[in-house]
């Protein structure tokens, strides 16, 4: 095995396990909390965003983040399309996603009592843009995963 095989291997394997988590949001893990009485998706939410910043969470992350930059830098020197793509894909629509749509409104969400009249009147709109930008987000991850993927077989 190649060392461009190898890092299309790591960041595929690291690319599918965040787009794997954030598929059980998207699938899942979002509709439930959605149709909790508000101050309690409210609340369910914030601690999540709390125990998600995690060394396994975050070293899977951040981690296939470096190796997509890695997948960047290779795919310059090698002229590879599917390693750019598997790069760019995570870097910017699941990384650049996540931190341009989501974590802002994890933000926001974060800053509302949870049984305040605003968090009631803000979970709704939370859910609904958390949710569209999560798409997105699962999408990039589970293509840059592909994507890498591909490389190995040409």
């Amino acid at each position: 095995m190649s060392g461009t095989d190898l890092l299309a291997l790591l960041t595929a394997l690291g690319a599918a396990t965040v787009g794997g988590v954030f598929f059980g949001f998207s699938s899942f893990v979002m509709k439930a909390l959605a149709q909790l009485p508000a101050a309690q998706g409210v609340a369910a939410m914030q601690r999540i965003n709390v125990v998600v910043i995690n060394p396994w969470f975050m070293g899977a992350f951040m981690g296939t983040l470096l190796l997509s930059i890695a997948c960047l830098a290779v795919a310059l020197m090698t002229a590879s399309s599917a390693l750019l793509v598997a790069g760019l894909l995570y870097a910017v629509g699941t990384f650049g996603v996540t931190g341009a749509f989501n974590v802002p409104r994890n933000n926001r969400l974060a800053r509302l009592e949870a049984t305040s009249a605003e968090a009631a009147t803000y979970w709704p709109v939370y859910v609904r843009e958390w949710t569209r930008w999560n798409h997105v987000r699962t999408g990039a991850a589970l293509a840059s995963a592909v994507c890498a993927v591909l490389v190995c077989y040409n």
